[in-house]
């Protein structure tokens, strides 16, 4: 009988990039074979490189290919030396595919696994929520669009109604299917927002509260932003789900990273209503690129996002297993500067061997 075949796109990135994809694929494989699929892969060019070489960080051709398959994964990119003339980095990617695909639902799961040191007392099972950012607009959507001279810049925060409710309601539907927060077991959204001081604030926490209502069998929370930084380490156990404007999701998700053993464990879905892609969250660190230091963990928990996107929920619960069990016996060690004490190569291996093993 056929096996069932998913196509997917892959950009490799930057940095230590193509080490963390290559370990993410090799993990799919394995899972492919132990769950009967495939995938039909389609590699592009895409980050800082590409910026080098051709003046663009994505190809037209490259978006449109990501736009027609299944699902994409991709590495991290950009180079702190590549930048474009207003001083910003020329080879990220997220508002060309953010934007450009309409992907509004960036997906953080912060979770403490076993074998994992945190910095605070905490133990596995006591941190485990979701961060659901808006993708398209916030203060993000200036993107390129700052105005100003050598006196003054001017960037302007952008919040929707439209954006706003399809963001929400999306965090909703997704506490609906957690089990709620780990220290009440409460199915609960978070809205983290500054409404006591921006109007743009006020208007995302009025939105968020008519959504709300049509969700009556999931607790409506509140908290600014300031103390939400605070409450996810006094505590994190009180959180399911938390939904917030661009810029705040973008530093809290790092904050929740650094209470987990760091942001290599973290993996980000960047879903909207026609595709997706799926990527580690934490940056290129082209200081260690090469050296088989990287932590592939982050890449291979967002592999784990793409299967259950793609419809392959057993595959992508067989991986996250997998990594628990490496981590737990101590087949996967990180050091807490977070890089892989026996090798990127060894924790691939580790989780490999129990995938197929499943």
């Amino acid at each position: 009988m056929d096996r069932r075949t998913h196509s997917v796109a892959i950009i490799r990135g930057d940095g230590i990039g193509p080490e963390l994809v290559d370990s993410a694929l090799t993990v799919l494989g394995a899972a492919g074979e132990r769950f009967g699929f495939g995938l039909d892969p389609t590699f592009l060019d895409g980050g800082a490189g590409a910026y080098r070489r051709d003046g663009t960080a994505l190809s037209a051709e490259a978006l449109q290919t990501v736009r027609s398959v299944e699902a994409t994964l991709k590495g991290p990119v950009g180079l702190p030396d590549v930048r474009l003339p207003d001083g910003t980095e020329a080879g990220l990617l997220g508002g060309i595919l953010r934007n450009g695909l309409d992907l509004y639902a960036n997906v953080r799961p912060i979770r403490l696994l076993p074998g994992v040191e945190s910095r605070l007392r905490a133990e596995p099972g006591e941190i485990d929520y979701v961060i659901v950012r808006e993708n398209t607009e916030g203060l993000y959507a200036a993107r390129g669009r700052g105005v100003g001279n050598d006196s003054a810049v001017a960037d302007t925060l952008l919040i929707t109604r439209h954006g706003t409710e399809r963001v929400v309601r999306y965090a909703f539907e997704l506490a609906r299917q957690r089990s709620g927060a780990p220290g009440d077991s409460v199915r609960r959204v978070t809205c983290v927002d500054k409404a006591n001081v921006l109007r743009s604030m006020s208007f995302f926490r009025a939105i968020f509260r008519e959504v709300a209502a049509g969700y009556p069998d999931v607790e409506a929370d509140f908290l600014y932003v300031d103390a939400a930084a605070q409450a996810l380490v006094m505590e994190p156990e009180r959180f399911d789900v938390l939904v917030m404007e661009s810029m705040f999701g973008d530093i809290l998700s790092d904050l929740g990273g650094g209470t987990i053993g760091g942001v290599a464990f973290c993996p980000g879905g960047n879903i909207g209503d026609a595709c997706a892609y799926f990527e580690p969250i934490h940056g290129s660190a082209p200081a260690i690129a090469g050296q088989d230091k990287a932590n592939p963990i982050s890449a291979v928990l967002a592999a784990a996002m793409l299967l259950e996107h793609i419809g392959e929920p057993a595959a992508a619960a067989g991986v996250r297993d997998a990594v628990t069990g490496a981590l737990a016996a101590g087949e996967a060690r990180v050091a807490r500067s977070g890089v892989a004490v026996d090798g990127t190569r060894a924790i691939t291996a580790a989780i490999t061997g129990r995938v197929a093993a499943v």
